[in-house]
């Protein structure tokens, strides 16, 4: 077994896209983990999916690199603020933290929100000033930012007294320098050793080991990943498992796994400091401590930031239900949510009066819309309803969630999206020219403004815009209406397939979301009108067939392009009366109420009673 002094145990934290899993996957190959003739892809710590379509880190993940005659564990924390669950177990795993910042961006929303987590669990900090290639970089005023942001949070006098690496994860190199680059990454590895505390020893006290991220394995079950607090671990032990609710169990380690590169090692035996992954122990959770049986010491259970957003989530019900799911009850739907509670620490499921649907509570749109996404990939069908902050009761007062939004705009369309945010009730804290035509505007919104407001930005910005925003804190619930679609939608008449005759009849109306052929019920929205309120059309309606010619019947017939809404866009656009059908094919929008006849009868009843309230 290594030294203490040998081991080192750091997290890489950053905002999205600059860079945290690209330069993972330097140190992984420069450490010769490696063979020569061994195939690895990019990104190789991005092993879901969906983190490589999306170019997103969603889980935690964990390597382990040797470098001289040290062990530098390594995780890979996501950058979104949504995924906060993951970054605050991480910061129980580690000594030390690299923060990498873009060298043209700088500090960015999950900049601060990273950071202020690795701050708060009193950890060492690197600062690490990546794409210092790039043509605009900016590194001094990167660091004065970075400076900035440390005092704002309370950082110690240590933490403020960061060293500085600047590095191109993409190319490979590093150095102390902003002026020159080293082809390697040896300025990184030795600031790592120079600067991050190895783990103190505590190899003689009871153990105590608290598992911080799970995994499955089909041949294993259940394995728990963590750090060892304290004390020793082998193979074939027998523990005690304190459960979060106080409770303890007997169990005992089947297998015992250390980590080298991406791969796991079967072990026999660890220490204090190491992180290692544990096999064998059945139905045990994330935040459970495994103890000494003779000194069974609980270590202190997960503090979790609260969800700020929720949806229903409901049994698939429309027409076209069972077609392409292979789940699709509420018990399978139930099963599916509550597994997904084991790994994932944010999220809420709460049963409701019906069991047809459940409240699922997460930390935001993009945590729950992946959630989703996975879910139709593994066969589920269901319906989810529009996406509602979730408001709090603080001593007396309603609060309602309030992010930090962040954007980059064209100086041309800066009045438009000012306008469009003060609508939506936010409000300006600081604005910055960042040169070549772009200003950096940053406001604090109710996280409810912020409901279906990508889509309508980008319009505004004609896609040049770049928005970012997190979590800042709960304030005041701001009063009348904010956000919310202004327009209202084309509501299919009938069961059938589109025609091309029928669409062209109705296009002057407003916009189409379907193409000529699609499969539609009655009650599914087919398109925007340009109104604010509903319509009911016919998109099926057939050509009646007669034997006059028409003069211009060889004239070709176009029609606008429809607009194919992406599972999230559809989430967005959603309104109270709407649900969002999601199967493993399709995303249909729809009214709650499909008849239009009892959508009329429902609507006038829902008057009546805020009439008489």
């Amino acid at each position: 077994m290594q030294s203490r002094e040998q081991i080192r145990n750091i997290a890489i934290i950053a905002h999205v896209d600059h860079g945290k899993t690209t330069l993972v996957d330097q140190l992984l190959q420069q450490s010769g983990i490696f063979r020569e003739n061994e195939q690895h892809q990019e990104r190789a710590m991005d092993s879901n999916d969906l983190e490589r379509e999306r170019g997103i880190t969603i889980l935690a993940k964990n390597t382990a690199i040797t470098y001289k005659d040290f062990t530098i564990n390594i995780m890979d924390t996501p950058g979104h603020a949504d995924f906060g669950g993951e970054v605050e177990r991480i910061m129980k795993m580690v000594d030390g933290v690299l923060l990498v910042v873009d060298a043209y961006e700088g500090c960015m929303p999950q900049t601060k929100f990273v950071l202020r987590k690795a701050l708060e669990s009193n950890l060492t900090p690197i600062v690490v000033v990546n794409k210092i290639d790039r043509p605009a970089a900016r590194p001094a005023e990167v660091i004065d930012e970075v400076l900035d942001l440390f005092i704002e949070l309370g950082a110690s006098d240590d933490q403020l007294n960061f060293p500085v690496v600047y590095a191109s994860a993409l190319n490979g190199t590093s150095s102390l320098e902003a002026e020159k680059q080293d082809d390697n990454m040896l300025a990184l590895y030795e600031t790592i050793l120079d600067h991050i505390p190895a783990p103190t020893e505590k190899m003689d006290e009871p153990l105590q080991f608290l598992v911080t991220l799970m995994d499955y394995n089909e041949y294993l079950g259940r394995i728990a990943i963590g750090r060892i607090n304290r004390g020793i671990i082998k193979q074939g032990q027998s523990v005690t498992v304190i459960m979060r609710d106080g409770k303890s169990k007997t169990a005992r380690i089947e297998k015992l796994f250390g980590f080298q590169g991406l791969k796991r090692l079967e072990i026999e035996e660890a220490g204090a400091g190491d992180i290692v992954a544990i096999a064998g122990i059945k139905d045990i959770n994330i935040g459970e401590t495994i103890a000494d049986p003779n000194n069974p010491e609980a270590l202190p259970v997960l503090k979790i930031d609260e969800p700020t957003l929720q949806m229903t989530f409901i049994v698939n019900n429309s027409p076209f239900a069972g077609r392409e799911g292979k789940w699709v009850t509420s018990r399978k739907l139930r099963e599916r949510l509550y597994k997904e509670l084991e790994t994932d620490v944010s999220l809420r499921v709460d049963d409701t009066e019906t069991p047809e649907a459940f409240i699922v509570s997460g930390r935001g749109e993009l945590h729950l819309s992946i959630l989703i996404e996975n879910m139709r990939r593994e066969g589920y069908e269901l319906q989810v309803s529009k996406p509602s902050v979730i408001v709090r009761e603080i001593d007396g007062k309603k609060m309602e969630p309030i992010e930090r939004l962040l954007i980059d705009v064209p100086e041309e369309s800066m009045g438009a999206v000012m306008e469009s945010l003060g609508q939506r009730k936010a409000e300006m804290t600081n604005m910055v020219n960042t040169g070549s035509g772009n200003v950096r505007l940053e406001f604090l919104i109710p996280a409810r403004g912020l409901i279906g407001y990508r889509t309508h930005f980008l319009t505004l910005t004609r896609g040049y815009g770049v928005m970012n925003h997190a979590f800042d804190s709960y304030g005041p619930v701001v009063s009348g209406q904010v956000g919310g679609r202004h327009q209202g939608v084309l509501i299919s008449s009938e069961n059938g397939n589109s025609t091309l005759y029928a669409m062209m009849g109705i296009e002057d109306r407003g916009t189409l979301f379907i193409e000529p052929g699609t499969e539609i019920y009655e009650g599914m929205i087919v398109g925007e009108h340009t109104r604010d309120n509903d319509i009911v059309v016919n998109v099926c309606k057939e050509k009646a067939v007669n034997n006059i010619r028409s003069a211009n019947k060889e004239e070709t017939v176009k029609m606008k392009t429809p607009i194919i809404f992406s599972m999230e866009q559809a989430l967005e656009y959603l309104n109270d009366d709407e649900l969002c059908e999601i199967t493993p094919k399709s995303i249909r929008m729809r009214k709650k109420i499909l008849n239009k006849s009892e959508r009329e009868r429902a609507e006038k009843h829902r008057k009546t009673a805020n009439s008489n309230s």
